[in-house]
Protein backbone atom coordinates (compact mmCIF):
# COMPACT_ATOMS: atom_id res chain seq x y z
CA UNK A 1 0.00 0.00 0.00
CA UNK A 2 1.31 3.87 -0.65
CA UNK A 3 0.84 6.14 1.99
CA UNK A 4 1.23 9.92 1.57
CA UNK A 5 1.93 12.31 4.94
CA UNK A 6 1.57 16.28 4.64
CA UNK A 7 3.48 18.19 7.04
CA UNK A 8 4.41 21.95 7.43
CA UNK A 9 0.86 23.64 8.24
CA UNK A 10 0.75 26.43 10.39
CA UNK A 11 -0.49 30.07 11.10
CA UNK A 12 1.13 32.85 9.17
CA UNK A 13 -0.05 36.45 8.12
CA UNK A 14 -0.82 37.49 5.01
CA UNK A 15 2.14 37.82 2.93
CA UNK A 16 4.06 35.35 4.47
CA UNK A 17 5.20 32.22 3.98
CA UNK A 18 5.01 28.27 4.32
CA UNK A 19 6.71 25.27 2.62
CA UNK A 20 4.25 22.36 3.03
CA UNK A 21 5.80 18.57 2.15
CA UNK A 22 4.20 14.88 1.33
CA UNK A 23 6.34 12.45 1.75
CA UNK A 24 5.30 8.99 -0.11
CA UNK A 25 5.72 5.32 1.69
CA UNK A 26 5.56 2.48 -0.80
CA UNK A 27 6.57 1.26 -4.13
CA UNK A 28 5.58 3.81 -7.09
CA UNK A 29 5.11 3.28 -10.36
CA UNK A 30 8.42 4.85 -12.72
CA UNK A 31 5.30 6.81 -14.14
CA UNK A 32 3.03 8.99 -12.06
CA UNK A 33 1.94 12.53 -10.84
CA UNK A 34 1.78 14.30 -7.70
CA UNK A 35 -0.90 16.86 -6.66
CA UNK A 36 -1.61 19.63 -4.00
CA UNK A 37 -5.81 20.27 -3.21
CA UNK A 38 -7.14 22.42 -0.99
CA UNK A 39 -10.26 22.59 0.80
CA UNK A 40 -11.66 26.25 2.96
CA UNK A 41 -14.84 25.29 5.35
CA UNK A 42 -17.79 25.08 3.18
CA UNK A 43 -16.59 24.90 -0.02
CA UNK A 44 -15.53 22.02 -2.24
CA UNK A 45 -12.10 20.49 -2.70
CA UNK A 46 -9.83 22.70 -5.43
CA UNK A 47 -7.04 21.42 -7.40
CA UNK A 48 -3.86 23.97 -6.38
CA UNK A 49 -0.91 22.31 -8.06
CA UNK A 50 0.36 19.21 -9.80
CA UNK A 51 3.84 17.65 -11.40
CA UNK A 52 4.71 14.86 -12.63
CA UNK A 53 7.83 12.09 -12.07
CA UNK A 54 9.73 14.05 -14.94
CA UNK A 55 9.18 17.92 -13.49
CA UNK A 56 6.68 18.82 -15.35
CA UNK A 57 4.31 21.36 -13.48
CA UNK A 58 0.46 22.61 -13.57
CA UNK A 59 -0.88 25.07 -11.53
CA UNK A 60 -4.32 26.94 -10.34
CA UNK A 61 -4.46 30.78 -11.52
CA UNK A 62 -4.89 31.87 -7.90
CA UNK A 63 -1.80 30.43 -6.99
CA UNK A 64 0.37 30.98 -10.11
CA UNK A 65 3.95 32.79 -9.48
CA UNK A 66 3.29 32.32 -5.53
CA UNK A 67 3.60 29.05 -5.10
CA UNK A 68 5.90 26.66 -6.26
CA UNK A 69 5.89 22.51 -5.82
CA UNK A 70 8.81 20.53 -6.53
CA UNK A 71 9.67 16.87 -6.53
CA UNK A 72 12.61 14.84 -4.66
CA UNK A 73 12.80 11.65 -5.91
CA UNK A 74 15.63 10.39 -4.05
CA UNK A 75 13.48 11.21 -0.57
CA UNK A 76 9.86 10.51 -2.71
CA UNK A 77 8.95 13.58 -1.42
CA UNK A 78 6.60 16.41 -2.77
CA UNK A 79 6.76 19.82 -1.82
CA UNK A 80 4.73 23.11 -2.33
CA UNK A 81 6.45 26.64 -1.57
CA UNK A 82 3.60 28.86 -0.87
CA UNK A 83 4.69 32.90 -0.44
CA UNK A 84 2.70 35.94 -0.63
CA UNK A 85 0.08 34.07 0.99
CA UNK A 86 -3.61 35.32 1.48
CA UNK A 87 -6.63 34.98 3.68
CA UNK A 88 -8.16 33.19 1.01
CA UNK A 89 -5.38 30.65 1.05
CA UNK A 90 -6.92 29.40 4.14
CA UNK A 91 -7.91 25.42 3.34
CA UNK A 92 -7.42 22.43 4.61
CA UNK A 93 -4.16 21.19 1.86
CA UNK A 94 -3.76 17.52 0.86
CA UNK A 95 -1.80 16.19 -1.34
CA UNK A 96 -2.64 13.25 -3.71
CA UNK A 97 -1.03 10.96 -6.01
CA UNK A 98 -1.97 9.15 -9.99
CA UNK A 99 -0.55 6.05 -10.45
CA UNK A 100 -0.07 7.45 -14.66
CA UNK A 101 0.92 11.04 -16.08
CA UNK A 102 -0.87 14.14 -14.62
CA UNK A 103 -4.34 14.76 -15.67
CA UNK A 104 -6.23 17.95 -15.45
CA UNK A 105 -6.56 19.18 -11.64
CA UNK A 106 -10.27 19.14 -12.04
CA UNK A 107 -10.28 15.84 -12.23
CA UNK A 108 -9.92 14.81 -8.54
CA UNK A 109 -11.10 11.50 -9.00
CA UNK A 110 -8.28 10.30 -11.20
CA UNK A 111 -6.37 10.11 -7.71
CA UNK A 112 -6.09 7.49 -6.19
CA UNK A 113 -4.33 7.91 -2.71
CA UNK A 114 -4.60 11.02 -0.69
CA UNK A 115 -2.97 12.34 2.49
CA UNK A 116 -4.96 13.24 5.49
CA UNK A 117 -4.11 16.80 5.25
CA UNK A 118 -2.55 20.12 6.86
CA UNK A 119 -4.12 23.02 8.00
CA UNK A 120 -2.95 26.47 6.63
CA UNK A 121 -4.28 29.35 7.88
CA UNK A 122 -3.78 33.00 6.89
CA UNK A 123 -4.71 35.72 8.76
CA UNK A 124 -5.23 39.58 7.39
Amino acid sequence: AIYLTELGGGSVQAGGSLRLSCATSGSMYARYCMGWFRQAPGKGREGVAHIDSVGATTYADSVKSRFTISLDNSKKTVYMQMNELKPEDTATYYCAKVPRSCVPLRYKHYFDVWGQGTQVTVSS
